[in-house]
This record gives structure tokens, sequence and C-alpha cells, in this order.
């Protein structure tokens, strides 16, 4: 018995619910080497600006007990680019993606939505509404319920394409914030982007990063996502992609157990470029044992 595992994330339908988590996989082809891209449920690609962005000056990586450190700032080749030479790639690859895409202004979200709307094989748009290290948009944006509605309402009139709002975890009630995303249109919410973080060096007396914080990531956060991807599952009724330390099948059975309906890896692809698809081995392997025909027979299941 080979087990459904497709998932449905609103209108939009995924052969599988794992995902690439965006600015952890490039842009999908750098693991074409690897593995065929198109087994994966989408690949969610680097975050995306209007114009090419140079991002934060190194060092911009850190290695942390049971995870990392990260200020890139967004370092991307722009939108232009993207449609251009990476698009047709993906699709000629066979793979299904989204992208995520950032702006210092709402007017330059809803400029990259629209730009974006007009790609066919484009299977959703991803709100970058959380980064923790730049210095404009994102964060400032996803902090508060009126602010995350703000954005989300609008870049949901810019754009048919179906529309997640990826939040951020620095903030006092994250399911409000999901809440208010769901009430201004978005189609599904996904949580959590990184936490705010620093490391010093104590015998240079500096900050290990340029930018002195950045966002960690890795196994260290996954008690903290998988808390709020549960709050935030009770909270609403659009879909929860479950984000945050996943790094084998047992950790993203986890996530679908407190109710996301699919999950993104993200650090774990730097330490192991097969992670996404051993762990898609994995959740199939684990429910072909619990003999399951269908994911939508696990996904949820938390017992009181």
């Amino acid at each position: 018995m080979t087990p459904d595992l497709a998932v449905s994330l609103g209108s939009l339908r995924l052969k599988n619910p794992v995902m690439s988590a965006s600015g952890t996989f490039g842009y999908g082809l750098e693991f074409a080497p690897f593995y065929d891209i198109s087994r994966l449920g989408a690949i969610v690609v680097k975050g995306l600006s209007l114009a090419p962005a140079q991002g934060n000056p190194p060092g911009r990586i850190v290695e942390t007990a049971s995870g990392m450190l990260n200020a890139i700032g967004l370092q991307n080749i722009g939108v232009e680019r993207f449609l251009a030479d990476v698009a047709p790639r993906l699709s000629d690859a066979g793979a299904t993606f989204a992208a995520n895409i950032y702006g210092r202004t709402i007017e330059e979200y809803e400029a990259v939505a629209e730009r974006l709307s007009g790609l066919a094989s484009l299977a959703a748009i991803e709100v970058n509404a959380s980064c923790p290290n730049v210095k404009e948009g994102g964060m400032a944006f996803g902090a508060t319920p009126e602010g995350i509605s703000l954005l989300t309402g609008r870049v949901r009139r810019a754009t048919g394409k179906p529309l997640w709002v990826k939040l951020s975890p620095n903030v006092a009630d994250i399911a409000s914030i999901a809440a208010a995303a769901e009430d201004s249109g978005a189609d599904a919410v996904s949580l959590i982007n990184t936490i705010v973080g620093m490391a010093v060096d104590h015998r240079t007396r500096r900050a290990r990063l340029a930018n002195v914080t950045g966002g960690l990531s890795g196994p260290a956060i996954k008690p903290v996502a998988l808390r709020m991807v549960w709050e935030v599952c009770r909270r609403v009724k659009i879909p929860v992609i479950g984000i945050g330390g996943i790094q084998t099948a047992s950790d993203a059975l986890e996530f679908l157990l407190v109710g996301a309906q699919a999950v993104q890896v993200g650090t774990a692809n730097f330490r192991n470029p097969m992670a996404c698809v051993e762990i898609l081995e994995g959740i199939e392997a684990f429910l072909r044992e619990e003999r399951l025909h269908d994911i939508g027979d696990y996904r949820g299941k938390l017992l009181p």
C-alpha cells in the first residue's frame, strides 16, 4: 500500500507536505544535482525583492549550539532576473515552486506580487512579514495584528495567486497575528521564521555578526516553533505550514500531529543536502508502518 501524501493549501493541491524553506534552498536549482527536485511538495525560493539586493556585510552566519544565527539581509537576484532566468528552469525540472517576497515598503511588496502574478507556473506567493535581520520592512509589518492586516490586505488585492503569510515568532501573541492575516485574505500562514539572537566573542569583545543580531534557526528553536504552530492551528481555519528545527521525518510528523497541513525544511539543508527528500521518504515509511492510507488520518490527531 502506498499512502496518499497529497495535501491541500486552500485551492492549491500539493503531491506531499514537504517543502523547502525560503532562504535555505537557494532558488531550488542548486539542489538538482542531489535529487529530483520535482519530488518535493514545493520549493519555496529565496526571498525576492523588486530590485536585486546585496544583503548585509559579512560575517553573516555563526554556528551555535543546536543551530545557527544568520544575518544575510535578504540578498537576492531581484524579481526580473528570477522571472527571466530561474523560473523557466524550475518549470523544466518539473518542480512546483512558490516565491517568497519582500519589500521595504508595502508598495514594493505589491509591485513584486503583481510582477509575479503573470507567471503561470508559480504555485503561490509567500509574504515575508517576519525577517529579523533587516532594518526596514517585514519585521515592522509583521509585529502587530494591524500591521499584518494592512500588508496582507494590500498584497491580496495585488495578486490572484494563492497567498501565504510567513509569521514572526518575535511577538507577544502569534495566534492573534495569524488570525489577522486570515481575516485579511491569506490562504495559509507559515510559521515560524527565525528568533532574534546574537553571539559575541569573549576574546575580541566583539559581536560575531556584522549586523550584531540575527535570526536563530535549527533544532534549538523546534520546541518554540511546535508550540506556536499548535496555538495557531487552534485559532485559524486556514492551513498552517509548520517551520522550525525540522531535521528528520519524526520532527516533521510532530508538526503534522499538532495540526500543520504541511512543513518547510530549512537549516537542515545546510548540513545535509538530502534532508528534504529523506524526510519525505521517512513520512511515507511511517504511514506504511502505521497502516494509514492517507496523511489526513494522522494530521491533527494529537491526543489530550
